[in-house]
């Protein structure tokens, strides 16, 4: 290890050589450090899964040292560098790259970060000395790999609480289902089920761990959810007290789940993607009975290099055909899934854009609009031709979540996006039959309050559109929403503090995901703060956009995403 002394020196001169020359591409690239802390996420694959590797010329660890550092990694860092670290949104972190920079180098760098995004980790006390010590050995030595997870371990997790034959035949309790909202408790590992009316806590479930998304089967009836740990469990609404009636874990880690939706194949499969293994599973719609797993490791669309490490994020179901679309992350491909013949899988891969993420369908349920935000683009996904319609360049780093459909006054029907890395939301117009000069072309940009926003929101029956900035630095913008009305869109925005209504005392009360009631007279928020205070729902009333109530309990533990269980089976956003 270099001395303090050097560390110290070369720090400085690192970061003075930064500031001069990096700067401007810092604040290009992530403005507000918004970005950064997004990408920073960690992984959910448990550290004591994998085995110390070595590689000549690193320096010496200790089991226990390599042990902590494999555990800092994939909690600070794989989300962004990848978990086999042959890099992802980040660089490369591989020995033949980081043993010729140095200790010194490779721990000023962890220490002080750069202007490019690396966060610094040292100078704001999120790792000590001696964990910047390990972090930087480690990165020296071979990335360890996880176990692979087959068949036989879904089949081991695999157990249906309740068979379908022993299921009500018809709904047997007074809950108005189409007005619930399945509620993510992200750090209990639990979601919330709330009445959208009474605005009551129905049931709270046991689930997977920090549950990413909730969706709904095409009747309407099963919810399925899936936690960052890949474990999914499927609910049933219809039951006298709506409970979990089968479960899976389908790898390491996931983050996707869906169910078929085609005409004749409603609720007959259910698919889910991972991050660890690389991978997609079909599954029995009914019982979550593993049938059919795809690996997705492959060449990249730009490079044509092959990539370890391809992501499955965003997966909808098509209504054009019986596919799934599912996005694989890194290697920047949208796969159609037709799903006729599980023994003998019919896949169309269509080349889009490297960092696939999420996204959703136009109004016409038609086109799938997906953001690859690396590439700082929208791909445009033609579900009926099963081609690629275009590649829309947009701001930095888009992250929609299922994006918000609407008719523009001017430009008639868009969708649109806000973005991580910077402040603008952007319309993308989405009728090449009526509006042919503004279809898949950006027609408006409006300025928003700032970057590190997660989720845009409206409906049909409403006049405004919500935007988040949950992962901007400046608590006044996370802790508020920025609201336009779609008929005078550049009148600018009103600021509500969605926060401050909450009244929760400390904490850093992240506000994300503007969710709707079916009505869509309401719009719902998630007031997120920390595991051990106190979190919050606020509910706005959508025409006035004034405070109507907020939802209050012990049980609400770090709510994150909500989702309406009308507007999830019908595509509203």
């Amino acid at each position: 290890m270099g001395s303090t002394l050097f560390r110290t020196t070369l720090a400085v001169a690192v970061t003075a050589a930064a500031l001069a020359a990096g700067q401007a591409v810092a604040d290009e690239e992530h403005p507000n450090g918004a970005s950064g802390a997004y990408h920073g996420a960690g992984t959910a694959v448990e550290p004591g899964s994998v085995k110390m590797v070595t590689a000549p010329g690193a320096p010496d660890m200790t089991e226990a040292e390599f042990a902590r550092a494999t555990e800092l990694y994939f909690q600070r860092c794989a989300g962004c560098h990848g978990v086999l670290r042959k890099g992802a949104t980040g660089k490369p972190l591989t020995p033949d790259i980081t043993q010729p920079r140095g200790e010194a180098y490779l721990s000023t760098f962890i220490t002080y970060g750069s202007p490019a995004g690396m966060p610094n980790w040292g100078t704001s006390g999120a790792l000590t000395e001696e964990e910047i010590d390990i972090m930087t050995r480690y990165i020296m030595h071979e990335p360890p790999v996880p176990p692979e997870y087959g068949m036989a371990d879904m089949k081991e997790s695999w157990e249906v609480l309740v068979a379908p034959e022993e299921r009500p035949t018809e709904k047997r309790n007074d809950l108005d289902i189409e007005n619930l909202f399945s509620v993510t408790l992200r750090d209990a590992g639990q979601i919330a089920l709330i009445d959208g009316d009474s605005k009551e806590i129905v049931k709270v479930l046991d689930t997977g761990y920090a549950v990413h998304i909730s969706r709904m089967s095409a009747s309407g009836r099963y919810l399925f959810v899936i936690g960052r740990d890949a474990k999914i469990d499927m609910i049933d609404l219809w039951m006298e007290e709506p409970g979990i009636v089968a479960t899976i874990k389908v790898g390491l880690e996931a983050r996707s789940v869906e169910t078929s939706k085609f005409a004749g194949y409603e609720d007959k499969l259910a698919i889910a993607g991972t991050y660890w293994p690389p991978q997609y599973v079909i599954m029995d719609g009914e019982t979550l009975e593993p049938k059919k797993i795809v690996g997705t490791r492959g060449m990249t669309v730009d490079t044509q290099e092959y990539h370890p490490e391809p992501r499955v994020a965003a997966i909808v179901s098509s209504h054009e055909h019986p596919e799934f679309v599912v996005n694989v992350k890194e290697t920047g491909k949208v796969l159609l899934v037709n799903y006729e013949n599980l023994d003998a899988l019919e896949t169309v891969a269509i080349d889009a854009a490297p960092y696939l993420h999420d996204g959703g369908f136009d109004r016409s349920l038609r086109y799938f609009l997906s953001a690859a935000n690396e590439s700082n683009q929208i791909a445009v996904i033609d579900t009926e031709d099963r081609n690629l319609e275009a590649l829309v360049d947009v701001g930095r780093t888009p992250h929609p979540g299922r994006g918000a459909n609407f008719v523009d006054p001017e430009f008639g029907p868009v969708w649109a996006t806000s973005h991580l890395g910077d402040n603008t939301i952007q319309l993308i117009g989405t009728d090449p039959e009526g509006h042919p000069e503004q279809a898949w072309q950006v027609v408006r940009t409006l300025e928003g309050q700032g970057g590190g926003s997660l989720f845009i929101k409206t409906h049909p029956e409403s006049d405004n559109l919500y935007v988040d900035t949950t992962l901007n630095p400046d608590a006044s913008l996370s802790q508020s929403v920025a609201v336009f009305d779609i008929n005078d869109l550049e009148a600018g925005y009103e600021v509500l503090p969605i926060a401050e209504w909450a009244d929760l005392g400390e904490g850093p009360k992240r506000v994300v995901q503007p969710e709707y009631n079916r009505a869509g007279d309401e719009v719902w928020f998630s007031v997120w703060n920390d595991m051990d205070a106190t979190s919050a729902l606020v509910v706005v009333d959508d025409t006035t956009r004034t405070l109507k109530a907020v939802i209050k309990d012990e049980r609400l533990v770090t709510p994150t995403g909500k989702f309406n269980v009308h507007n999830s089976v019908h595509e509203v956003y």
